[in-house]
C-alpha cells in the first residue's frame, strides 16, 4: 500500500516527524502541525462541526512514538496530548495536503482571534 511508510523518523531537535516511501516520497511534519491536526475525539470533537480550535501549541514538542499494530502510530506530545491514533492514510494525507491545511489553520486561528503562542492570549473589546 502507497500509504504505508517504509521509514519513520522523530528528529526530536527539530520537532519533525518524517515518513518516508518506498517510492522516493519524504513528508517533514512538525509537531504543532501534528498536534493541531490530532485524529483525536479532544481535538477532532465527537460529531461533525464539533472540531475544537487547537491555540497556543506553537512550542509543543513530541516525546514519543508508538506504534499501533500495523495500521498506525500514537503520537506522544510534550504538552500531555496523546490519544490520537494517526493511521497511515491519514498520515500520507497530511503530508500530502501539508501547505493548504497548515494555511487553513492559520485563517482559523485569525478568525477566532487566536494565537499559536502560548503566551498570548487575545481579547476582543466591544465597541
Amino acid at each position: 500500500m502507497h500509504s504505508v511508510p517504509s521509514d519513520i523518523r522523530l528528529r526530536r531537535k527539530s520537532g519533525i516527524l518524517e515518513l518516508c516511501y518506498s517510492d522516493g516520497v519524504k513528508y517533514e511534519l512538525p509537531a504543532e502541525f501534528l498536534r493541531v491536526y490530532s485524529p483525536s475525539a479532544e481535538v477532532r470533537g465527537h460529531g461533525a462541526g464539533q472540531a475544537v480550535l487547537q491555540t497556543g501549541k506553537k512550542q509543543v514538542q513530541l516525546s514519543g512514538v508508538e506504534a499501533i499494530g500495523n495500521y498506525a502510530i500514537k503520537l506522544i506530545f510534550d504538552d500531555g496530548h496523546d490519544s490520537g491514533i494517526y493511521t497511515w492514510e491519514y498520515l500520507y494525507d497530511l503530508g500530502a495536503h501539508f501547505e493548504a491545511y497548515w494555511q487553513d489553520y492559520l485563517e482559523r486561528l485569525h478568525q477566532a482571534g487566536a494565537s499559536r503562542d502560548p503566551d498570548v492570549s487575545a481579547v476582543k473589546f466591544m465597541e
